[in-house]
């Protein structure tokens, strides 16, 4: 029992230093105030995937009231009010990046459409953009079927609706894109983070001489590793339940629908498995030029094939199973679980226990790398 309470001890007062030391380093804490509040904030509230503020133009060649209609009917917040453009002038207006979309309003549309023959509407897109090229393409289509629909209810004709599509959406009803992406920025940190914070703490020591002094005391590879990762896990894990309560549920207005207490759980676990993964990072540098080198390209891997960029399920069948070795993709699918829809241990338990199990095969390939790096030290 002694040995134990005495290892315990070594690991929390070493990691007490651990914080010390982040304290007394302006750049990190600026780092991890950075990251969590701004970074969060700017990329939420000005990156939108949703169309928003769309510039549109209608070559109107039909000069109907139906088209008068359609024209006058896009309308803000989700595009600019619609142009006229003369045809000749389209493409020239395309090129220039003028225009979003362009609608071509075809001569006799509204008198071909009244006696029954099918006329048709040409819609020029700039796919640059191809999530507002696509959500917008069918915005637009959807304004076009209801004001047509109305000019042939004005007119006395028959309106065939066979099929009443009634879309719910649920756990974001507004379809706003900043709901989504406030909630996934701060998961995106953590990784980013978990990573950088716990490789920092080891390379500065090594940088800086102070490992060999941790070699000349009482303590194991092992309670060393211990108490980086729960100090700067702790850390990170105060940082971001702080940015979701103040920068995402207070600031943006974005609600949090899921229990905090759950998800800080599944944060310690997630924590645990990537600052494992960051010192295993520091074994295989020489110093934090190299770390930062290395450390790139796998956070960026681990961010966006996790599932917060995209959906896993528009990747190939193997990469998804690749991924599924990685506690961020396990990560991503609890946070959205927990905080979107509301779920409870009961749905969520196999990402916990997944990442637990992750976690615990990086730390011990970890401290097997951190024992043999402390071995050449010394």
């Amino acid at each position: 029992m002694k040995p134990l309470l005495a290892s315990f001890l070594a690991i929390w007062r070493l990691g007490l230093k651990e914080l010390s030391s982040l304290r007394r380093d302006p750049v990190l804490v600026v780092l991890i105030v950075y990251t969590f509040t701004l970074a969060v904030y700017s990329v939420a509230a000005g990156a939108h995937t949703e169309v928003r503020n769309a510039a549109v133009a209608v070559v109107d060649e039909d000069g109907s009231m139906l088209a008068r209609d359609i024209a006058g009917a896009i309308l803000p917040p989700w595009f600019q009010p619609a142009r006229p453009l003369e045809p000749a002038a389209v493409d020239a207006a395309m090129d220039a990046g003028r225009y979003t979309f362009v609608l071509d309003v075809p001569p006799r549309f509204e008198a071909d459409l009244l006696a029954g023959r099918d006329p048709t509407l040409q819609l020029t897109v700039d796919a640059t953009a191809v999530t507002q090229a696509g959500v917008g393409s069918q915005y637009l289509d959807h304004i076009v079927d209801t004001e047509i629909r109305e000019s042939l209810r004005r007119h006395g004709a028959a309106v065939e609706t066979p099929i009443d599509l009634v879309v719910r959406a649920r756990f974001n009803p507004n379809l706003e894109s900043a709901r989504f992406t406030a909630v996934m920025q701060v998961i995106n940190n953590v990784t980013i983070l978990g990573i950088i914070l716990v490789g920092a703490a080891v390379l500065r020591e090594r940088e800086r001489g102070t490992l060999e002094h941790l070699l000349a005391m009482p303590v194991r590879p092992v309670e060393i590793m211990l108490a980086k990762v729960w100090a700067n896990g702790a850390a990170i894990l105060v940082a971001s339940l702080l940015s979701l309560l103040l920068v995402v549920k207070l600031a943006l207005g974005v609600p949090l629908a899921g229990s905090l207490v759950l998800f800080a759980l599944g944060l310690a676990i997630y924590l645990f498995a990537v600052t494992a993964l960051g010192i295993a990072l520091t074994t295989v540098v020489r110093s934090l030029a190299q770390f930062g080198l290395l450390a790139i390209p796998v956070f960026i891997v681990m961010t966006l094939l996790s599932g917060s960029s995209t959906p896993l399920d528009s990747m190939p069948r193997w990469l998804q199973l690749t991924m599924q070795l990685s506690p961020s993709t396990h990560f991503v699918a609890f946070a959205q679980a927990v905080l979107y829809r509301g779920a409870g241990p009961a749905l969520v338990w196999p990402q916990l226990l997944a990442m637990a199990g992750i976690g615990a095969v990086l730390f011990a390939l970890a401290l097997a790398r951190f024992r043999k790096a402390l071995a050449e030290v010394g």
